[in-house]
């Protein structure tokens, strides 16, 4: 499960960011505990306590004393907000400036993404549009 490049401890924290971001995991859901990583993916304690430490600091997770660590209230939102920054900047910016070098006008590349949307919708009738979505 974890084969990426980056340290074991980023990873763990990117999968559970994913799993709350995808509703995997819901608010105040508690998440398996660093010992529970440890015997899963046979991987060191502390690595696990690493990543969980790095959630806690950004509010995606929270601790409560004996019990364990839970999901934070907001925590999807806050996630999707900041992704969305990420998603301009790191996708739809080079996008744009893209289609500009290639002599595209900005009304195709939307007309393409409204029927890549329809296309996908049809093929998922359960999908349904997020907030804010035209």
């Amino acid at each position: 499960m974890f084969d990426g490049r980056e340290p074991l401890y980023v990873q763990i924290a990117d999968q559970i960011r994913q799993d709350v971001l995808s509703g995997a995991l819901e608010a105040e859901e508690q998440v398996m505990s660093t010992t529970q990583y440890a015997t899963t993916f046979r991987i060191n304690p502390a690595t696990a306590a690493k990543a969980f430490a790095e959630l806690v600091d950004e509010g995606v997770l929270y601790k409560r004393r004996g019990v364990g660590m839970f999901v934070a209230p907001g925590a999807r939102e806050k996630l999707r907000a900041e992704r969305r920054d990420t998603f301009f900047a790191d996708v739809v910016d080079p996008m744009l400036e893209q289609a500009r070098l290639l002599g595209i006008d900005v009304d195709e590349v939307v007309a393409r993404l409204r029927a890549n949307a329809a296309n996908a919708a049809a093929a998922d009738p359960t999908d349904t549009p997020q907030a804010g979505a035209r």
